[in-house]
């Protein structure tokens, strides 16, 4: 009885999920971006998750316009949200460690990845983000969509050049 009702939790569970969360994870066939370890339970490389740009943009995309105080004026961030990749990798964690290509770390709690929340932008008005422009990838909250997210320490989560997220304790 047990063993069912766990198998018959796991199937609800699944059944939850939108069809994108539950396919294989490909390995990456371009540059990889973005790589994720620690606490997930979909990898596609000894424990971890590489992704390319064709990767990402297969995710669900969320798209905001907002300032930032980085940039002049208003500009349109396209992305995945961090909620949502980390549903989609099975993360369970409590803090997520961001790194930057040179190796500036920051530490988010799992508790910002919300709907409506934080990206991992892709583009900045309709384009790749270069690495001399903040990119390839950049955490974007929507700081004009919530007063909570002009902070300080809102802003030093914010990490431009991003390559690598690691969930943990």
């Amino acid at each position: 009885m047990r063993i069912q009702t766990r198998i018959t939790g796991a199937a609800l569970l699944f059944s939850l999920l939108p069809a994108w969360a539950m396919a294989d994870l490909p390995a990456p066939s371009g540059p990889v971006l973005l790589t994720v370890s620690g606490a997930i339970t979909r990898t596609n490389s000894e424990g971890t998750a590489e992704f390319d740009r064709e990767m990402l943009e297969r995710l669900p995309v969320t798209e905001f316009e907002t300032s930032t105080i980085w940039t002049e004026g208003t500009h349109v961030f396209t992305g995945v949200s961090l909620a949502d990749l980390l549903r989609y990798l099975g993360a369970e964690g409590a803090q997520i460690k961001a790194s930057a290509l040179n190796d500036y770390v920051v530490t988010l709690p799992v508790t910002d990845a919300v709907p409506h929340g934080p990206i991992i932008a892709y583009e900045m008005n309709g384009a790749a983000m270069r690495v001399r422009d903040k990119g390839p990838l950049w955490i974007v909250y929507p700081y004009d969509a919530n007063a909570d997210y002009r902070s300080e320490v809102i802003y030093s989560r914010s990490i431009w050049q991003l390559d690598r997220l690691h969930v943990g304790e």
